[in-house]
């Protein structure tokens, strides 16, 4: 039986347990990493149109420094980062589908000031015609080494990990290489093309989802344990 193994921090990783819960997946939540927040200060309120965020961390970790922005409208990269934003008091412009790039080719309005609330590790995008992004970062993500439990259950049989960020691969990879385990036995699913890739070769399968999406992430890894 393949154990499914997610190394979100937390609360994604429990959040990530339970929605494969929901479709008949056991995923065991072993964060390798752990989010904390981080002393920032942002723009002048009248200086920005809108706020873009890449993950609930923006809203999470953002502090009072976020409360400037409380009549900004809202560009969320999808729905669980939108749910946040609006169980904190912000109103949701646009919940993206497809990653942060797609969400911003979707914005029709034009031109528009975004302040991004994000971590240390961003995705890159290009900005469209009329487009400017002011970047704060808001919190940061340091990497935990690989829980014993964990490193037990990649020696002992069949396991799937998923990969939500390419910093979570490249660090994965890393501590299977230092602990000296066989990589050739593990499966890998990525959030998409870019997180798998980080993960690079000589694991057992490899595969990304077609739309960086949770949902569409853990269906992936329905049909590899299949």
């Amino acid at each position: 039986m393949t154990r499914i193994i997610t190394i979100r921090p937390e609360p994604g990783a429990t959040a990530t347990a339970e929605a494969g819960k929901a479709i008949g997946l056991a995923i065991d939540p072993f964060p390798m990493s752990a989010v904390e927040p981080r002393t920032w200060q942002g723009p002048a309120p009248e200086e920005v149109d809108a706020l873009l965020l890449g993950s609930a961390n923006g809203v999470r970790m953002a502090g009072a420094e976020i409360e400037r922005y409380r009549d900004k409208p809202v560009f969320a990269v999808g729905e669980t980062t939108a749910k946040f934003a609006r169980a904190a008091g912000f109103a949701v412009e646009l919940a993206g589908e497809g990653g942060l790039q797609n969400l911003l080719e979707r914005i029709e309005q034009r031109p528009l000031r975004l302040l991004r609330l994000s971590g240390e590790r961003m995705v890159p995008v290009n900005l469209p015609d009329g487009v400017s992004i002011d970047t704060r970062v808001v919190y940061t993500a340091p990497d935990l080494p690989m829980p014993e439990e964990m490193q037990q259950i990649l020696q002992s049989g069949d396991a799937l990990v998923l990969l939500h960020s390419a910093g979570a691969a490249e660090h994965f990879r890393a501590e299977c290489l230092r602990l000296d385990l066989n990589i050739s036995r593990i499966r890998v699913a990525g959030l998409g093309p870019r997180i798998a890739g980080a993960a690079k070769r000589g694991w057992a399968d490899k595969r990304f989802a077609r739309q960086p999406a949770n949902g569409v992430l853990l269906a992936l890894a329905k049909e590899m344990c299949q």
